[in-house]
């Protein structure tokens, strides 16, 4: 058990038999009445956010999260294989449950599943990865004065706005948690 008192982003906690990280916090202590502990969770089941209030110093469960080194295999049509890199154990996750992280992730790439009391919740992406391009347009010359952008489409088939002066072929950076371009490789 831990106290809302302590929370920090980041933390898992269990609420109401859900498991949640604790995206922000806020704690509040008005001119009448008494203090409590505004906050956003995110569930890591379905991935929905909620705003949830606590009295000061109410105490709910602590989750303890695992998080294991496993590598992407292959896609198995609407099933996603893994595999654990210490056991060797292989798993399947359906696509429903990966449907923002497929947007970066290529065969034979390393991941973190995390999972609570055995159930898979999902995967942690690397803040950024190295995809190829493989479509876009050429840039024209000329057209840089005020740093424009254009829409270039990488290998897992993720669409990213990006400079004018990358070509198809080129490797990017992309960050993983907003799907921006980041910098060349």
């Amino acid at each position: 058990m831990i106290s809302v008192n302590d929370f920090k982003t980041g933390l898992t906690v269990e609420v109401d038999g859900d498991i949640y990280t604790v995206l922000d916090f806020q704690h509040v202590k008005p001119g009448k009445g008494a203090a409590f502990v505004r906050s956003k969770l995110k569930n890591l089941r379905n991935g929905n956010t909620v705003e949830k209030t606590f009295r000061a110093g109410e105490t709910i469960g602590r989750a303890m999260i695992e998080n294991r080194d496993v590598q992407y295999l292959y896609s198995s049509g609407q099933e996603h294989v893994f595999m654990d890199n210490e056991t060797y154990d292989q798993f399947s996750l359906p696509e429903e449950q990966l449907e923002w992280e497929l947007k970066f992730l290529k065969e034979n790439m390393g991941v973190k599943i995390v999972s609570y009391q055995g159930e898979i919740l999902g995967i942690n992406l690397p803040n950024s990865v190295e995809l190829a391009v493989v479509e876009t347009e050429p840039g024209i010359k000329g057209n840089t004065a005020t740093g424009a952008t254009k829409n270039a489409k990488v290998e897992t088939g993720l669409n990213v706005q990006v400079p004018l002066f990358i070509n198809e072929g080129d490797v990017l950076l992309i960050d993983t948690r907003e799907g921006k371009y980041i910098s060349r490789a």
